[in-house]
């Protein structure tokens, strides 16, 4: 029994080994083929671009920022300043009231519900101010996005790349892959010709 059962053992060893080895040398196989095959057909040409770099030093953003930027402080100096006004009413009215400076109970409840009128169309306003300047921005995101894609679609007709990918996603690559100082400075060249016409 036990001579039986080494010789199972045995065999069942041989086997696996034979596996093992058809499986890993296949594999090598396999991926020599498709080495060879890109490298027959002159291999993948791929560039990286840092879009975040890009959309950060790119004129047409930074322009864009500014603008926003004054929009914001007008829209907040406008809100602001009616808030102000609305708060100071808000403390007369509840000094006349508490003093008993009404000179009846109706006339304070029409000051009452004037000044809640006037709160609604603050907070109103504040919503308006707020959705405008959500749309403003997803507005400037999208301009900035489709110059970037427009340009690397024309930047890729002369290029030849299979790919054009974002360097945000890369952790080790070869610099000269990194068309992202090309690209930057096309675009700011591109959008400086178009602002002085």
């Amino acid at each position: 029994m036990k001579g039986t059962s080494l010789v199972v053992s045995v065999v069942l060893f041989v086997a696996v080994a034979v596996l093992y080895v058809l499986h890993f040398t296949g594999g090598e196989k396999s991926q020599t083929d498709k080495i060879e095959r890109v490298a027959s057909t002159g291999g993948l040409k791929i560039a990286y671009i840092k879009a975040d770099s890009v959309i950060l030093n790119y004129n047409l953003s930074l322009d864009l920022h500014d603008e926003f930027t004054k929009m914001q402080e007008a829209y907040t100096t406008e809100y602001g300043g009616k808030r102000q006004t609305f708060e100071k009413e808000a403390a007369a009215f509840q000094e006349k009231l508490q003093r008993g400076g009404f000179l009846t109970e109706q006339r304070a409840v029409q000051e009452r519900d004037r000044l809640l009128g006037k709160e609604q169309e603050i907070q109103k306003l504040d919503q308006e101010l707020s959705t405008k300047l959500a749309e403003i921005q997803q507005e400037n995101n999208t301009k900035i996005l489709d110059n970037l894609m427009a340009y690397l679609k024309e930047y890729n007709d002369q290029a030849g790349y299979d790919y054009i990918v974002n360097g945000s996603s890369i952790l080790v690559g070869d610099e000269a892959h990194n068309i992202t100082a090309k690209v930057l400075n096309a675009l700011n060249e591109k959008y400086a010709a178009e602002k002085s016409e």
